[in-house]
């Protein structure tokens, strides 16, 4: 059984003893007072509750992994409940973020979730700004950083620069840039603290695409997660509406659209183009010539394909405040006129290179990065919709090696023509929308890729994308620090 937080109870109760109070055979409420009311349908806007909650209901793994993060934090959010799909995952998504946010480190606690806000506001993702606006004056955070960027510490306005960057363009960051934060005379960052700042904007940049991606909706007890419904609505009763048995659009629980009558051949035609990759790869390996041309035009079309212009989610507090540049965004790696050389993975990769660095001066977060990077890489069921027993590890690569290279990163061993043919245009859509600009992310494009398979299917590519883009943007970042410090 999922545990609703204190204030999600009394919100409810609340509205229950209102509505004992006021309806006297559903005549309505004579008064004329408002209830409160829950905003969305369960914890996303994509996904139908009962398929979420169903998933707490039958797995015992759940249950634990929900009781720890339950007598860690105090309540259970939607991410977690989303997430939930994959326990395995989910427990190492936790556990690293504890780490990252109450144990012992380099920042103190109020710096840690202001980071929190900085990042998760590059990308108006107003459902992060929010929890960590409260968690930051928990901590006995200053309330007037909150009201801009400009009231904060120095220390933390030079930040400005790598938090943009990390967030839109990160292949952009150099050693110039380390330095300056690690050498301004009054407000200088140590090599640990700025790790531990990394880090942290890169776990908020990707969690806001997974939380863009799913469609995650605000906790009742938070800003936007609930309202206040007026005595009547058109012929509805107040207190019917208050249950949910309404008519207006606007409060209708959403519902998946009907998957096109061809949805079973596209999977039955991904799963044939899979076989026959593995077997052209089992006769003839192409060569190295031959691989970096692939990799060159993948990258090209990857500029062709344009994310989505239509923005879905409103913005529930002033988020731009804590950033400046606001018009500063995502552009393509390799677009005309601007030359950034490959990232070949071979020359700092994160096994051999990022990982031991980020160990080495915050002790402990690059063995959970690392776990966490693995498990959503290898993360699998040997299932593909109505299909089982399938290896899947064809799909999950093209997918990762995908989002690197938006970012120019450029494995050696991999035949980037596969991409194309297991990537169609709309999934690539919606990928380079949900890593690169997640805020457009609407429910129209989660329906309209992969619409046989299951929401949990989609939960994992979204897990993929947001650990794809974290580790993109870190190597650039620790390559930065790696090429400072020698």
């Amino acid at each position: 059984m999922i545990v609703a937080s204190a204030a999600e109870s009394r919100l409810y109760s609340a509205a229950l003893s209102m509505k004992e109070l006021l309806c006297s055979d559903c005549g309505g409420p004579e008064l004329g007072l408002q209830i409160p009311r829950p905003v969305g349908h369960g914890p996303s806007r994509f996904i139908p509750e009962k398929e979420i909650l169903q998933v707490g209901d039958e797995d015992s793994h759940v249950h634990t992994v929900f009781a720890e993060a339950f007598a860690a934090l105090g309540h259970l959010d939607n991410i977690t409940l989303v997430m939930a799909f994959h326990p395995h995952y989910l427990e190492s998504f936790l556990k690293t973020q504890h780490y990252l946010l109450q144990m012992d480190g380099p920042l103190p606690l109020h710096y840690r979730h202001y980071l929190g806000i900085l990042a998760a506001a590059r990308h108006q993702c107003s459902y992060l700004v929010n929890l960590h606006v409260n968690d930051f004056l928990h901590v006995g955070g200053d309330p007037k950083w909150l009201n801009g960027l400009g009231n904060a510490p120095q220390k933390l306005q030079n930040l400005g620069e790598l938090n943009k960057m990390l967030a839109h363009r990160p292949w952009l960051i150099t050693k110039d840039h380390i330095e300056q934060l690690l050498k301004t005379a009054e407000h200088s960052w140590s090599l640990a603290e700025l790790i531990h700042a990394v880090v942290l904007l890169t776990h908020y940049h990707s969690l806001a695409s997974f939380t863009f991606g799913c469609g995650i909706s605000p906790e009742i007890d938070c800003a936007g997660g609930h309202t206040f419904q007026a005595s009547s609505v058109g012929d509805y009763c107040v207190c019917d509406i208050a249950n949910g048995n309404h008519g207006t659009e606007e409060m209708r629980s959403p519902t998946s659209s009907a998957p096109a009558a061809d949805s079973s051949c596209e999977v039955q035609a991904l799963m044939e183009k899979m076989k026959q990759l593995q077997e052209s790869r089992e006769e003839e390996e192409a060569s190295q010539e031959e691989m970096a041309t692939r990799f060159e035009r993948e990258k090209r079309e990857s500029m062709l394909v344009l994310s989505s212009e239509e923005e879905e989610s409103a913005s529930n507090r002033d988020v731009s405040r804590h950033f400046e540049d606001t018009s500063y965004g995502y552009k393509d790696f390799s677009r005309r006129g601007v030359h950034v050389p490959t990232f070949r993975a071979q020359d700092y990769s994160w096994e051999d290179h990022g990982f031991s660095l980020v160990n080495r001066l915050y002790p402990d977060v690059g063995q959970l990065l690392d776990e966490k990077f693995h498990i959503a890489y290898n993360l699998t069921y040997n299932t593909m919709a109505m299909h089982t027993d399938v290896d899947t590890s064809m799909l999950r690569r093209a997918i990762w090696n995908y989002i690197h290279c938006m970012f120019g990163i450029r494995y050696d061993d991999y035949d980037y023509g596969e991409i194309n043919q297991l990537l169609d245009r709309s999934f690539k859509v919606y990928i380079k929308t949900v890593v690169c600009t997640p805020e457009k992310t609407t429910r129209r494009m989660y329906d309209g890729f992969w619409r046989q398979f299951k929401h949990s299917e989609k939960v994992h590519v979204n897990l993929l994308l947001m650990e794809a883009r974290m580790q993109a943007a870190l190597l650039y970042a620790l390559r930065a620090i790696t090429r400072y410090m020698t």
